[in-house]
């Protein structure tokens, strides 16, 4: 498995809608309208912030940081312990970014395991040929896609409002 061999963090960060995922015991298999959104911390970490509806429509956050390898840049170590364990060994999850459209509004990102695997989009919706090419990656990659799930999405984006409504 390879990561891209250029990356750019800056065009990177932002907000991602999830066009289709392997599964993963940490998401409901019926999330819907499931986002990612990255920004720089003052420390050079990115904080990641997943929102999405779970299977009774309630919202759910997952909030995480991520470090940049040095080495190669398109891959990232993640973490989503609660801050004040994040200082724990061994428990950081590979992120690589194995492809990114030339304008950054398309991206596959994997684990180097090949048990997980997202497809990302700037937009809600992507073009059936988009998806195609950027699943074709994936299987050249070596991801068995058996078992993928393509995500529910409106363009609705789960708000800090309605988390507050749901923990309070």
């Amino acid at each position: 498995m390879r990561s891209v061999e250029s990356f750019d963090l800056q065009r990177y960060l932002g907000v991602w809608f999830e066009v289709g995922r392997l599964p993963m015991r940490h998401e409901d298999r019926d999330s819907s309208d499931v986002t990612a959104e990255y920004t720089l911390n003052d420390d050079g970490t990115v904080r990641v912030d997943n929102r999405c509806r779970d299977k009774e429509q309630e919202p759910v956050q997952a909030l995480g940081q991520a470090e940049i390898d040095e080495e190669h840049s398109g891959r990232l170590r993640v973490t989503f312990l609660p801050e004040m364990l994040r200082w724990i060994p061994f428990t950081h999850a590979d992120y690589w970014v194995l492809k990114v459209a030339d304008d950054y509004g398309h991206a596959l990102v994997g684990t180097p395991d090949h048990k997980y695997l997202w497809l990302l989009s700037r937009e809600p919706r992507i073009s059936a040929r988009t998806e195609l090419d950027f699943l074709a990656e994936a299987r050249n990659q070596g991801f068995n896609l058996v078992h993928w799930i393509r995500t529910p999405q409106t363009g609705y984006r789960v708000t800090d409002e309605q988390l507050a409504a749901t923990s309070g």
